[in-house]
């Protein structure tokens, strides 16, 4: 569906757009402004681009972070959110950010786990970090 975009198949409403990047609003908005950020080259997973891509993605979600705040829709707070795969809720499988324009007691929320409450002891955080932290190189 993004690349359709991208490539003028289907229409979209941009607020920006340049030879690697998209910023367009969302068809199904939680709230009014709700963006999409997304890199024109076609990859599915964040961890699939190239660095140089990951930075201008990033870079254009705080320039859209700043303009949803200053342009008059209300705005109290921004969401920034990746779905990074089918089990993290990704639907689109082109990856994208959302920047989600919020008011209090607009609606959206995030529903924790069971436990969430119970943080996990020091050792078991530092059992996860050594895992990751390996991982890292």
């Amino acid at each position: 569906m993004f690349c359709e975009i991208a490539s003028g198949e289907s229409p979209a409403s941009f607020v920006y757009k340049d030879e690697a990047m998209l910023a367009f609003l969302d068809i199904q908005p939680v709230n009014r402004g709700h963006l999409l950020v997304v890199p024109r080259a076609h990859r599915t997973l964040m961890h699939e681009y190239d660095d140089v891509t990951l930075h201008r993605t990033w870079q254009l979600v705080g320039r859209m972070a700043m303009a949803l705040r200053t342009c008059g829709l209300p705005v109290e707070g921004i969401n920034i959110l990746v779905a990074d795969g089918e089990a993290a809720f990704q639907d689109v499988p082109h990856f994208h950010v959302h920047v989600i324009p919020r008011t209090s007691g607009d609606g959206f929320g995030l529903t924790f786990p069971p436990g969430y409450e119970s943080p996990p002891a020091r050792p078991e955080l530092d059992a996860v970090a050594s895992t990751v932290r390996s991982a890292v190189g």
